[in-house]
């Protein structure tokens, strides 16, 4: 097995990239530490003229353990532009690992067990609700061996899709359930709104990539658009990408054969939409497809439970935090190669666009 990949050298080579950019850095500490007693960061790193109209802006980390692929396509988009200069309207805004602590213990959700692509809600608001959720419960708590038997007996009942359906949709009312959205704003959402009122509020035009791995086909970086509905910039994200962008529409019910959960509510696209009313924002995902949806469940599923039953780092523990890794950031040098190129193209078509906006 390959060693497991790891938080500080992960940031290390990020911050050489910048410092080759002279780029303006904000950290914002979390609280916690890694597993190695190391403190957590999130970085954020400003390209051009920080009081720029047009941001291109590239967030790594939403989901923790696919933050090593978000990093490394944000130092290699540093090391693409290379010394050039920016025009003085257009900047770079760089959101290093806004979930470090996911990150660095490997996990896809947060220190709270949230998925932070079901957190971006209202919580001055009703909670989403997934009443049919508590059925499906058992199979990620309780006594492992009655809820693999379960879990298998369902399935040949119901089906991966229906699942699927409704679990991968998230909840609000189990903490120590899967795809958990949490109950009130965690420490990566307050993070969030301070970043967006530190470098974003005064944007006029915002073209965002959020950085994903693990759904889709193998090796093909999705370009996707996720909103509960159609927005202006549609029509900008269109014109510039053309059929290689999808529009996703979210909320419950709604349905999606990209392997992305369409009845999923909370994500980090939709808050931005929503937070800067007054900006024209284009909410890009890139989503790098690895596994089966059904394998990588599988992995989420075991990390999960070696999460409930406390943080350990005996051999069967590696072993799950090995299939993690691999499900996120697979080591086939090919699959590393062809994402980060594709993701390349992607970059250098939207900062063109924003450049000639």
């Amino acid at each position: 097995m390959s060693a497991l990949p790891d938080y500080q050298t992960q940031r290390r080579r990020f911050m050489a990239a910048v410092e080759q950019h002279n780029g303006v850095v904000t950290t914002y500490p979390h609280p916690l530490q890694g597993p190695q007693g190391e403190s957590l960061y999130t970085d954020v790193v400003v390209i051009g003229n920080p009081a720029a109209q047009k941001l291109m802006l590239i967030i790594s980390g939403t989901h923790g353990v696919e933050g090593y692929y978000g990093s490394e396509s944000q130092t290699d988009w540093l090391e693409l532009i290379g010394q050039s200069t920016l025009p003085d309207d257009t900047a770079i805004v760089l959101v290093h690992l806004i979930n470090p602590w996911g990150t660095a213990y490997l996990r896809r959700v947060n220190e709270d067990n949230i998925d932070l692509n079901r957190h971006f809600v209202d919580f001055s608001q009703p909670l989403p609700e997934n009443p049919d959720y508590p059925f499906w419960h058992g199979n990620y708590h309780g006594d492992r061996h009655s809820a693999d038997s379960q879990f298998t007996g369902q399935l040949v009942t119901y089906g991966w899709h229906a699942m699927q359906k409704v679990v991968e949709a998230g909840q609000y009312q189990s903490a120590d359930g899967i795809f958990y959205g949490g109950q009130q704003p965690g420490w990566s959402y307050r993070t969030m709104e301070t970043i967006l009122r530190d470098h974003l509020s005064e944007a006029k035009v915002i073209l965002s990539f959020d950085l994903h791995t693990g759904a889709g086909a193998w090796g093909h970086p999705m370009l996707l658009s996720i909103a509960e509905q159609p927005v202006a910039a549609h029509q900008w994200g269109k014109t510039v990408y053309g059929e290689w962008l999808t529009l996703l529409f979210t909320g419950p019910g709604r349905q999606s054969d990209t392997g992305v959960a369409a009845s999923a509510t909370g994500y980090l696209s939709q808050f931005l939409i929503n937070s800067l009313p007054d900006t024209c924002i284009l909410p890009l995902v890139v989503e790098c497809g690895t596994y089966a949806g059904e394998d990588m469940h599988c992995r989420v599923r075991d990390d999960h439970w070696l999460h409930l039953q406390g943080y350990s780092t005996s051999e069967p523990a590696i072993a799950i935090k090995q299939q993690l890794a691999e499900g996120f950031w697979p080591t086939d040098p090919d699959w590393r190669a062809l994402t980060a190129f594709r993701t390349q193209q992607i970059f250098q078509r939207g900062w063109k666009a924003l450049a000639a906006k």
